[in-house]
């Protein structure tokens, strides 16, 4: 959530920074006039208030009869008129806090300005490509002749964009898993947790998912139960509502967790294959940081996930996301690609955002120093990182011509010493 206080300040810049990503230039005005009426409010009944009890005081040292009786009919139609006025400002200020919430993140200064995605920059692109000397197979034909991802009874149980991995797919999924966390808890100073991958309502509403992105989570019918779209959900609510000492920051968590997503925006693309997903899994980094130093926390994380390419041999890239392709939450965003010879794409296994204090104003996660007064922490995160993506990547590139494929020399001890999957 924005601080209303940027927005009170310079309307007008507000929007025009709003705009750049999306935001319509009457939504922020409405919030603006939203909030002028909530604070006239405010200031109303707080004068009817303090004028009732005034008059109530004056009341009780009046002598019975004629005159207080007089003062007495004053008094109860002054509580009428306040709580029709409190009735107001519950109905304004529930509406102000509905309009703020639909607010996107402001972008940080100095992410590129541009419409779409098409104006995002490619910054760098990292390790050379294999050359084969065969054609190689994507990842749905490999899979299937392999016998490691089975399409046609994913489909049966659960419908489509749902899928099997077995045997070797299964084990080589679980060994990258198993190996990114180790390779971040170990080396990179994140502390492992395991969450719940379900929650509730309000941890989604800390995270920015809603009320924006309802529509594309799943969740229980009877109870307030939400499942995952992202570790970074109950990883950043586990400090909710807390007030953390300054000394402790930054906090380096990373997680594994399976995350569930309704797609709907999809609807029609990557079709074929086990690129997108209802259910996927992922393994998360997530930062709370000192608000000095998010911007150089942002580009350490990247490294973060970055270093996961570069220990698989797999060529990646680092874009910059530009204005018009922020997502809701985010200041500013890097994504890193890995780059699947098979299908011929680069296929995004990562996101790194830094999201400044917009999650943490709606989680009320702040930190303290000595005696100043409690500020709000900034949060980072990115996948560290998000398969099944990964593993297309490293079918693709690690396959051979006769349909087998080598087992990453990082990855063999995770599957028992095993060096190919046939």
């Amino acid at each position: 959530m924005l601080d209303i206080k940027l927005i009170r300040e310079d309307p007008a810049a507000a929007a025009d920074r709003l705009v750049l990503v999306g935001c319509p230039r009457e939504q922020v005005m409405d919030v603006v006039d939203l909030d002028v009426r909530r604070r006239k409010l405010i200031a109303s009944v707080e004068k009817m208030r303090a004028d009732r009890k005034i008059r109530s005081k004056a009341i009780g040292a009046m002598q019975p009869g004629p005159e207080q009786e007089a003062a007495k009919a004053e008094v109860r139609e002054l509580g009428e008129r306040m709580g029709a006025a409190e009735k107001d400002l519950a109905e304004v200020a529930g509406s102000f806090e509905a309009a703020m919430l639909e607010l996107p993140n402001f972008p940080h200064e100095d992410v590129p300005v541009g419409e779409g995605e098409e104006q995002n920059l490619v910054l760098r692109e990292e390790g050379a490509r294999r050359e084969f000397d065969f054609t190689p197979l994507p990842h749905w034909e490999l899979g299937e002749r392999l016998g490691i991802i089975d399409f046609d009874r994913g489909v049966k149980i659960s419908g489509t964009r749902f899928y099997l991995l077995r045997g070797d797919g299964a084990r080589l999924q679980r060994a990258l898993i198993s190996w990114m966390l180790d390779l971040h808890s170990r080396e990179h100073g994140y502390s492992e947790v395991y969450p719940p991958a379900m929650v509730r309502g309000e941890c989604l509403l800390g995270t920015g998912n809603l009320p924006k992105f309802g529509d594309n989570l799943y969740r229980d019918i009877e109870e307030d139960f939400w499942w995952v779209p992202t570790a970074e959900v109950p990883v950043t609510n586990m400090y909710r509502d807390e007030v953390l000492a300054a000394d402790s920051l930054p906090i380096k968590h990373v997680a594994f967790t399976p995350c569930f997503r309704r797609e709907k925006m999809s609807a029609g693309r990557d079709v074929r294959g086990i690129k997108r997903g209802h259910q996927f899994d992922k393994v998360e980094m997530v930062r709370f940081v000192h608000p000095d130093s998010s911007d150089a926390q942002l580009l350490e994380l990247l490294g973060n996930a970055e270093e996961v390419s570069r220990r698989l041999g797999i060529p990646w890239r680092v874009m910059q996301m530009c204005t018009g392709d922020l997502s809701f939450v985010a200041a500013m965003k890097y994504d890193v690609e890995m780059w699947a010879p098979g299908c011929e794409e680069w296929l995004e296994v990562s996101s790194c955002s830094n999201f400044r204090d917009f999650q943490a104003r709606r989680a009320n996660i702040r930190f303290k120093a000595g005696k100043d007064k409690p500020a709000l922490v900034h949060t980072l995160n990115g996948s560290g990182l998000a398969l099944p993506r990964v593993l297309i990547s490293v079918l693709e590139t690690y396959q051979r011509a006769d349909g087998t494929v080598d087992v990453p020399e990082v990855l063999q001890p995770y599957m028992g010493g095993q060096q190919v999957i046939s």
